[in-house]
């Protein structure tokens, strides 16, 4: 037994060496893991792009509809792609209650009839442009209101595109809420195209007939409503068969909401 003893206190005494050797070395030193600062780098800058699309997706098209509800909207994409056509700008801002009511009711009658009982879009109008659109593919027919209309010629470009109606509905909710239809009716007629380079009502009646828009008549305000789908084709000021065939159901329209008061929610 003792020299077992003897034996195993040589190896015991080796084994306690080694352990005390092993508490005395310094920890080793990790390499630095690199992926977690990209990590975070990336986070913050998908948090910020987040937020930029936030900012100008959803808060700043409410901001700008909200500042055009009493400032004037500037000039438009359409504007600008028209005068690099070479066609000129001719725009002239003009109130609402100066602009003649018969050029108010001439463009309902035209263009959206039930302009001041919808909110933005008129389902049955649609349907009948889409029925129509299928039985007759080379003659499109719209079926926008004049708040679409609106919405597209201010904040969008033109085009047939899934991602501008889309658009297009977002800001016509938009503009019904934050404008109202009388807004909506005065952004229209001082923004809507009516002829090579002429936008609004004003410019329109200068150009064509030589007065300003508080002057126009019932007849003049008709031919100005006809032209509206194709206003680089046709003519207001002499007019074809066709702009006078239209002009003339136009003015007895305008004489329909004129006496079913269909303007009532424009025209005070």
């Amino acid at each position: 037994m003792t020299a077992h003893r003897k034996h195993g206190r040589p190896g015991s005494s080796k084994e306690a060496a080694r352990v005390n050797a092993r508490k005395a070395r310094p920890p080793e030193k990790r390499a630095p893991n690199k992926r977690a600062p990209r990590r975070g780098v990336r986070a913050r800058l998908l948090r910020g792009l987040v937020t930029l699309v936030l900012i100008f997706g959803l808060i700043g098209p409410i901001v700008v509809t909200a500042i055009y509800r009493f400032a004037p909207p500037p000039i438009t994409y359409l504007m600008l792609q028209r005068a690099f056509e070479g066609r000129g700008f001719d725009r002239r801002w003009r109130p609402l209650e100066k602009i003649s009511p018969t050029l108010t009711r001439a463009v309902i009658a035209a263009e959206d009839a039930h302009f001041c009982e919808h909110h933005g879009f008129d389902f049955a109008a649609i349907e009948k442009a889409y029925r129509n659109n299928a039985r007759r593919p080379g003659r499109i027919r719209g079926g926008s209101t004049i708040s679409q209309q609106t919405a597209k010629n201010v904040f969008l470009w033109p085009g047939r595109s899934y991602v501008r109606k889309g658009l297009e509905a977002y800001f016509t909710v938009l503009v019904e809420t934050i404008w109202g239809k009388r807004r909506i009716m005065e952004v229209y007629l001082n923004s809507i195209e009516w002829g090579g380079g002429v936008y609004g009502a004003e410019a329109a009646a200068r150009r064509n007939f030589g007065v300003g828009a508080d002057k126009i008549t019932p007849a003049q305000a008709a031919r100005l409503a006809a032209i509206l789908p194709s206003p680089l084709k046709w003519r207001a000021a002499r007019p074809g068969p066709y702009v006078k065939r239209r002009s003339g159901r136009i003015g007895a329209a305008a004489g329909t909401v004129r006496r079913d008061g269909l303007a009532a929610c424009v025209l005070r």
